[in-house]
C-alpha cells in the first residue's frame, strides 16, 4: 500500500487511555473496522501509567510498607525494620500497570484492533494524519472519528520544573529517592492524594492552597472530616496561601515565598495546578472543530461534537474527568454511532471517589446542594466504630451519611468517609439508580459483620428521626432495631 493514500476504517481512535480503548473495543466487538493511534510506546494513557492505577497502588503500598494499618490496629510497629527505598514503594505500582496494559493490549488484540504508533493530526474532517516514530506518516481515514487523548498536568511559570525537586503528578513517579520535607501545591485531589501517601510513608508533608476548605464540592461534613483526619495523621494545612516564589538557586532545600510573606523549606515540591486537555497538536480546525474554555472540546449528550461524526470523552471534553466517567462516556459514544442498542445516555448518578487516607466517596446530593434546591431532607448517619466490621479494621472514625427527601424518604444522597469508602459507596449507587429509599435498607439483609450495614443502620437513624417529627410516618409493621 502507498503510505500517503489513507487506509480507511469505520473507526478511528486518537489516544489509547481508558477512554479510547474501550471506545474502540466496544466497536471492534460490534463488527467495525478500528484503528487505534496513541503517541506513547505504551498504550494506558494517564489512567494506567502516571495516574489513576498508579497513585493508588502507591497508596495501597505505602499503607503495608509503613506499618501504617499494623500501628493504629494492633498498637505495633509491623513495618519494614530498615528504611524502606523508592524502589520498595514503586515496585508494586510497576508490577500492577504492567499487569493491566497487558489486559488493555490483550484485549485490543483479540478484537483485531489495528494499532498505530505515532503522533496524529486531522488534515480534514475525516483524515488524519500520524507522523512515525522513524520520521515517516500514515495516513488514515474515519467514517467515525473518536477524540480520546486526556490531558496534562499544568506547569505555571512560576515554579522550575527542570530542577529535580521539582515535580508535576505525572512525573512524580519517578522519584530517585524520598524527600524528607514535601510541600504540595494545590488541595485538590491529586494534591490530596499524594499528601496522604506520602505522610504514611513518613514524610513531612505540607500542604499549600489559596482555598480555605479542602475539596469544596464535597459535602461540607466530609469535608471537614477528612481535613480533621488528615491533620491529624501529620499533614500540615496553608489555607489561603499561595505560593509567590520558588528559589531552587542553592543545592539542599528549596525556598518556598508565600502570600503571606512566609518562608517555607522543603527538599521536595509536587506542583498540582490542575490538568490542561492534550488537544494542542490534533490541528481540530482543519476538522471544524472549535474548542472551548480551556481547550476543551464541547460535546452534546451522546458525546458528538459540533462536526456529527466526530466525537470526544474522557479529560478532553471535561470535568469529571474521571476514568470510569471516561470509559462510560466512550461507549455511549460508539453505541450512539454505530447504532448500538446497548448504552443510550450516561446516568447522571456518577460516584466520585477519592484515594485519600481515610478514603471519601460520594454520590447524588449534598446537604449544601438540597439547602440551595429548597428541598426538606433528613439526614441519617452511621459510625464505623458502632459497627462490628468497622472495630475488626480498626477504624474508629469513619461514618456513612445518607440523605433522604422527607416527605417521601426516597434517597438523594449517599456520602462516606472512612476505610474502602470508594466501595462501600455503591450500594447507596444502585439504590439510587433503582430510586429507592429508606424502606429499602429497613427490609434488606446484609452479612454479619460488613461495611455493609451500615446502611440499615444510617437508614434507622434517618427513619427514627423522621418518626419523632411524625409519630405516623414509620410503616406499621416496620421496627427499626
Amino acid at each position: 500500500m502507498n503510505p500517503v493514500e489513507p487506509q480507511s476504517f469505520d473507526l478511528v481512535v486518537i489516544g489509547g487511555g481508558p477512554a479510547g480503548t474501550s471506545g474502540a473495543n466496544v466497536a471492534a466487538i460490534s463488527g467495525k473496522r478500528v484503528a487505534l493511534v496513541e503517541k506513547s510506546r505504551t498504550i494506558g494513557g494517564a489512567g494506567i501509567n502516571t495516574g489513576t492505577m498508579p497513585s493508588k497502588t502507591l497508596r495501597e503500598t505505602a499503607l503495608a510498607l509503613s506499618g501504617w494499618r499494623s500501628r493504629k490496629l494492633f498498637g505495633v510497629d509491623l513495618s519494614l525494620r530498615r528504611e524502606a527505598t523508592v524502589a520498595d514503594f514503586m515496585r508494586h505500582e510497576h508490577r500492577v500497570s504492567t499487569t493491566e496494559r497487558r489486559r488493555m493490549e490483550d484485549r485490543l488484540g483479540a478484537n483485531r484492533v489495528t494499532r498505530v504508533h505515532g503522533d496524529a493530526s486531522f488534515l480534514d474532517p475525516h483524515t488524519i494524519r500520524v507522523v512515525l516514530p522513524d520520521g515517516g506518516q500514515r495516513l488514515l481515514r474515519g467514517e467515525t472519528v473518536l477524540i480520546a487523548t486526556g490531558s496534562s498536568p499544568c506547569r505555571p511559570p512560576e515554579f522550575p520544573f527542570a530542577d529535580p525537586r521539582v515535580h508535576d503528578s505525572d512525573e512524580l513517579l519517578h522519584l530517585k529517592e524520598l524527600p524528607k520535607r514535601l510541600a504540595i501545591v494545590g488541595a485538590g485531589v491529586i494534591g490530596s492524594e499524594y499528601a496522604c501517601t506520602f505522610a504514611a510513608m513518613g514524610v513531612k508533608v505540607h500542604l499549600i492552597d489559596g482555598r480555605d476548605t479542602l475539596l469544596p464540592f464535597l459535602d461540607g461534613e466530609i469535608s471537614r472530616a477528612l481535613a480533621d483526619a488528615m491533620a491529624s495523621n501529620g499533614i500540615h494545612f496553608h489555607w489561603t496561601e499561595r505560593v509567590t516564589g520558588c528559589d531552587a538557586s542553592a543545592p539542599g532545600d528549596l525556598r518556598l515565598t508565600l502570600t503571606s510573606s512566609k518562608e517555607m523549606r522543603c527538599d521536595g515540591l509536587l506542583v498540582c495546578a490542575g490538568r490542561a486537555s492534550n488537544t494542542g497538536d490534533l490541528n481540530l480546525a482543519a476538522a471544524g472543530i472549535t474548542l472551548g474554555q480551556r481547550g476543551l472540546i464541547p460535546v452534546d449528550a451522546q458525546f458528538r461534537s459540533q462536526v456529527p461524526h466526530i466525537y470526544a470523552a474522557g479529560d478532553v471534553i471535561g470535568p469529571p474527568a474521571l476514568a470510569g466517567t471516561s470509559m462510560e462516556q466512550a461507549r455511549i459514544a460508539m453505541c450512539h454511532a454505530f447504532g448500538i442498542l446497548v448504552k443510550a445516555d450516561l446516568t447522571p448518578m456518577l460516584p466520585i471517589g477519592i484515594y485519600t487516607i481515610p478514603e471519601a466517596s460520594m454520590v447524588g446530593e449534598t446537604e449544601e446542594s438540597l439547602r440551595k434546591a429548597g428541598v426538606a431532607y433528613i439526614a441519617g448517619r452511621a459510625r464505623y466504630e458502632d459497627n462490628p466490621r468497622g472495630q475488626i479494621i480498626g477504624d474508629d472514625t469513619g461514618f456513612l451519611k445518607l440523605l433522604f427527601r422527607r416527605d417521601d424518604m426516597r434517597l438523594l444522597g449517599v456520602h462516606v468517609c472512612g476505610e474502602h469508602a470508594t466501595e462501600l459507596v455503591h450500594i447507596g449507587l444502585m439504590t439510587l439508580l433503582l430510586e429507592g429509599g429508606a424502606d429499602a435498607f429497613n427490609r434488606a439483609c446484609f452479612n454479619y459483620p460488613t461495611l455493609g450495614d451500615l446502611y440499615k443502620y444510617a437508614a434507622y437513624d434517618a427513619i427514627l428521626q423522621r418518626r419523632e417529627q411524625n409519630p405516623a410516618s414509620l410503616p406499621e409493621g416496620r421496627t427499626a432495631s
